[in-house]
């Protein structure tokens, strides 16, 4: 053995697009159910299944039980980054689904997530060109899916440009160091009135219901 690294082994590995795909939910997500992967990766589960083992086989990912929350502090920090985080440059955690559906709600987008009429007029409100985006190589929208809501977010030019309007404008708070950001007061006031996102809406359940 020479001890160096077997890089021509890992690039093929992550050669595969499927299996880039899953690597790259997991370092963003964390703990991601098998399913929840395949629907990102646009596979069936069974190929997530065994593409999954060759991740693992490789020695790039590893599975383990998730570890239970053994603080107040862990807790809170579960709960922030379930709430509201960046997702790469996009919004997730409930916040980015719950104004995604409200986009699609409100006729801005349709189900599809392409960009309405009354989307673009809008969206140029926020002082966000969607021309501008649409010109460039990376898709105008996509859905993505959310490992802790279990339901679809905005990605794509059109998320980012949306996500950092919203950060600009202080309507969105990030945290350093930390993928979790937070919706200030005058964001949610803001998101309701320009968007019709109902505030209570932003909380968890448990939030909610305590």
């Amino acid at each position: 053995m020479t001890g160096e690294a077997d890089l021509a082994a890992i690039g093929t590995l992550l050669a595969d697009r499927t299996r880039a795909t899953i690597l790259l939910t997991l370092l963003n997500g964390g703990l991601t159910p098998a399913s929840a992967l395949a629907t990102r990766a646009g596979v069936s589960r069974s190929l997530a299944s065994m593409h999954l083992s060759k991740l693992v086989e490789g020695g790039i990912i590893l599975l383990a039980p998730s570890r239970p929350v053994s603080s107040l502090r862990a807790a809170n920090e579960r709960d922030d980054l379930r709430r509201a985080r960046l997702c790469y440059d996009h919004l997730a955690g409930r916040a980015g689904v719950v104004i995604t559906e409200q986009l699609v709600a409100g006729g801005l987008l349709t189900t599809g997530y392409d960009v309405t009429p009354a989307g673009r007029v809008a969206f140029g409100r926020l002082d966000i060109d969607l021309d501008e985006l649409a010109g460039r190589s990376r898709p105008l929208t996509r859905a993505c899916l959310d490992w802790s809501e279990q339901r679809h977010h905005l990605a794509g030019s059109l998320g980012a440009a949306l996500s950092g309007e919203l950060i600009r404008r202080g309507w969105l708070a990030t945290r350093e160091a930390s993928r979790v950001v937070s919706v200030t007061p005058a964001g949610r006031t803001a998101l309701h009135e320009r968007l019709g996102v109902d505030p209570g809406l932003l909380e968890l359940p448990e939030a909610v219901a305590a």
